[in-house]
């Protein structure tokens, strides 16, 4: 047997003051999207905003109904919006954040299959896509590639 070593780097800062201007405003527009989150089972409402190539910003916010736990995440909302009004741009980030019934300053970091599906966009596109999160205030973390988010991912190259 052996041993592997699998890492993931991600960048820690302790508030939003501390990251760049533009990583900032995007984060500032998830929170704006969270506003049209449509959470009436959960009360955890998420916003996401893309970043793309030519400078445009594409929201989304999660959406449930009433046979939840069934519904779409902001994440999944955001990347299918880009893909019907933006087919071919580029998505340069996508910031998240949330707001919930317990206020969390820690951020939350996407499920699963909205990991494997921006690991599968950022494929397609052939270029990373950075992922910003920060929760109800307090740390902001960055991670500059979908790859840090699902280390051990399961690709097209199987099937």
């Amino acid at each position: 047997m052996k041993e592997k070593i699998i890492q993931s780097i991600v960048y820690e800062f302790e508030s939003d003051q501390q990251i760049p201007e533009a990583e900032k405003k995007l984060l500032d527009l998830a929170e704006l999207a969270v506003n049209n989150s449509y959470a009436p089972y959960s009360e955890f409402r998420v916003g996401a905003a893309a970043l793309l190539s030519t400078g445009e910003v594409v929201t989304g916010s999660n959406q449930e109904n009433a046979s939840y736990p069934i519904g779409i995440c902001a994440e999944r909302v955001t990347l299918s919006a880009v893909s019907a009004t933006h087919p071919g741009k580029k998505i340069i980030a996508l910031a998240i954040t949330f707001r919930g019934k317990k206020k969390l300053s820690e951020p939350v970091s996407p499920c699963g299959l909205c990991r494997q599906t921006l690991l599968e966009y950022e494929q397609r596109q052939e270029s990373p896509i950075k992922i910003i999160l920060r929760g109800e205030g307090g740390k902001v973390l960055m991670i500059k590639t979908v790859k840090d988010l699902l280390p051990l991912y399961f690709d097209g190259e199987a099937l």
